[in-house]
């Protein structure tokens, strides 16, 4: 049986702010299907309608508690968060994304060790695909892949909020902390 697609889940959305701007939140029955950064809480919305119709905003105790949780997750990223995730996505994108969890909070990886990580040594531009297709913004951080010299390349989210995760994550895991 195929699983639904996200178009066709019943989402319920909820909305806050962070230090990396408006959040959203899409949850399913199964858990989180999207984690969305943006600067602008309406074109968020409008997004998440677009990615989950007929999805509904909620406000309720689980809401709160999910968008606490994923907040805790932008400002304490070195911390393991408590989230019940609904990964969807093609095996090779299921097989890109847990790869990425295993990145160390405070490291990073270029696009072509995460393919070679995953025994797809070739397959450099589709684990960038991969990357980019990322639903869930900070818990599957896609954050953490830079290009081969170094430098930062687009985020979905904005290289900004890419470059601040990457400060902030790195500022956690300090010996200072």
């Amino acid at each position: 049986m195929k699983p639904a697609s996200p178009a066709a889940m019943p989402a319920r959305l909820v909305m806050g702010q962070s230090a990396l701007g408006a959040v959203l939140v899409a949850m399913g029955d199964e858990g989180i299907v999207a984690i969305m950064l943006g600067d602008d809480p309406e074109s968020l919305h409008h997004a998440a309608l677009a990615s989950f119709p007929g999805a509904r905003p909620v406000h309720d105790r689980m809401a709160d508690h999910t968008l606490a949780a994923v907040l805790a997750c932008i400002d304490t990223p070195w911390r393991s968060p408590d989230l019940k995730l609904h990964i969807q996505g093609t095996p090779f994108q299921q097989q890109v994304w847990q790869a990425l969890r295993a990145i160390p909070c405070g490291s990073t990886m270029t696009y072509t060790e995460l393919a070679a990580r995953i025994g797809r040594p070739g397959a450099v531009r589709a684990v960038a695909g991969a990357c980019a297709a990322n639903r869930l913004a900070v818990v599957v951080p896609c954050h953490r892949v830079i290009r081969s010299d170094g430098s930062l390349s687009g985020y979905r989210w904005g290289v900004g909020r890419k470059q601040w995760l990457l400060e902030r994550e790195r500022a956690g895991m300090s010996p200072d902390r």
